[in-house]
């Protein structure tokens, strides 16, 4: 069984803030500075470009990417790390188009995160030839599906409600109708159980320095179903993904699996801070991870509802149909949040009007669900929100 005050340690958390933001930017692992500063002193400074081979930084992408895989139902091999989610979504949608080339819609709902329909558009606007994204509500994802459709573009867990799709479901239909699907995990990875091989997912992409915890700016990862990765054609062909990268081949060549899906050179700092951050995934399950989220959820959702009735829920109410995340709305979401941060509760808002909180059992327990609970009330009950000060809005809400 799993002893998340062991992993709440293994945490830097400054004395007296309660942090329910990590499902925008995890908190650092305690150990990742001495593994950077390694990373730097030893192997980039003692060893120079060396470290290439002696310390294995041109294998880290596909063995990082197999710690991952462990957490997404992944198998070995079918995972690599690099470049940023953006670019991974990008690649993954123009492989699939290339392996449906008789149809042109890309299917995705208004609830997606906007880079994923922004990479979509300027994917559609560069391929012309009749290509175009469909959106729809959210939860008529399954009935739009159907044979015109080349492709699903789908964010597992709504970044703004934290309703949850369900992969599986959406999956067969998709296979059913001969489309092929696309899930962005960017909030499900280390934050919910994902079954890439149960749900037959053909690509997944997804980012690290959320709920994974690997710091700001952190390595995107991207999934070829097994049976794809030899047909998958990548659009991004940089020099990694060839098939010998330093045999420097004036024509592209698809390397081998997963390893095509290689761009450029690696973030050899970054990683280092994202494997020290997987170290503490060693310690639990994602089953026991995710029933604790529930349960801290559960009471958070209970507490502010009992205190707070101009809050108005707009996560899924039933745990089962919702990632790690809560969110309220209220017209003055942004005001509220910074009167919160101001009293050492930090969350985030999204426009136009969520208030919204995550939930990492690996360092929130009860006692920070209580808390915040207790200064939410204060800050509603007071109006302590309405200050202009409050209301300025900054670059990053």
């Amino acid at each position: 069984m799993s002893d998340f005050n062991k992993t709440r340690s293994e945490f830097h958390l400054p004395e007296g803030l309660i942090y329910l933001d990590g499902n925008s930017l995890g908190p650092l692992p305690r150990k990742a500075a001495e593994r950077v500063a390694s990373t730097i002193t030893v192997e980039w400074g003692d060893m120079l470009v060396t470290g290439w081979n002696k310390a294995g930084w041109m294998a880290k992408p596909t063995d990082i990417g197999d710690r991952i895989g462990k957490l997404i139902g992944a198998p070995a091999g079918t995972v690599v790390m690099g470049d940023t989610l953006s670019i991974k979504v990008f690649q993954a949608l123009a492989s699939a188009l290339r392996l449906r080339p008789d149809r042109k819609i890309i299917l995705s709902d208004t609830g997606n995160f906007p880079s994923d329909l922004y990479m979509a558009e300027g994917l559609v606007g560069l391929l012309g030839q009749g290509y175009s994204l469909k959106t729809v509500a959210p939860e008529d994802v399954e009935g739009a599906i159907d044979e015109t459709v080349a492709v699903t573009l789908i964010t597992e867990v709504d970044y703004r409600t934290g309703r949850m799709h369900d992969m599986k479901r959406i999956t067969e239909k998709a296979h059913a109708a001969g489309a092929l699907t696309v899930w962005d995990l960017a909030h499900s990875a280390g934050a919910v159980p994902v079954d890439l091989t149960g749900a037959d997912a053909d690509f997944a992409v997804g980012c690290t320095y959320k709920y994974l915890n690997s710091g700001p700016g952190g390595p995107a990862f991207i999934y070829v179903r097994p049976d794809l990765a030899e047909s998958a054609e990548p659009a991004l062909a940089g020099w990694l993904g060839h098939e010998q990268p330093f045999a420097f081949d004036q024509n592209y060549r698809p390397g081998r699996g997963i390893e095509r899906m290689r761009v450029g050179t690696p973030p050899v700092l970054q990683m280092a801070a994202l494997e020290a951050a997987l170290d503490i995934w060693d310690m639990t399950t994602m089953a026991e991870v995710r029933a604790r989220s529930i349960e801290l959820t559960e009471r958070f959702i209970a507490g502010v509802e009992a205190a707070c009735p101009e809050l108005t829920l707009a996560t899924p109410r039933d745990a089962g149909m919702r990632g790690s995340q809560v969110s309220f709305r209220h017209a003055e979401g942004y005001a509220i949040m910074q009167a919160l941060i101001a009293r050492k509760v930090i969350g985030d808002f999204r426009a136009p009007d969520i208030l919204r909180f995550g939930f990492t059992p690996l360092y929130i327990g009860e006692a920070e669900v209580d808390g915040a609970v207790k200064i939410i009330a204060e800050v509603m009950d007071g109006r302590l929100w309405d200050r202009e000060e409050y209301k300025r809005r900054a670059r990053v809400t």
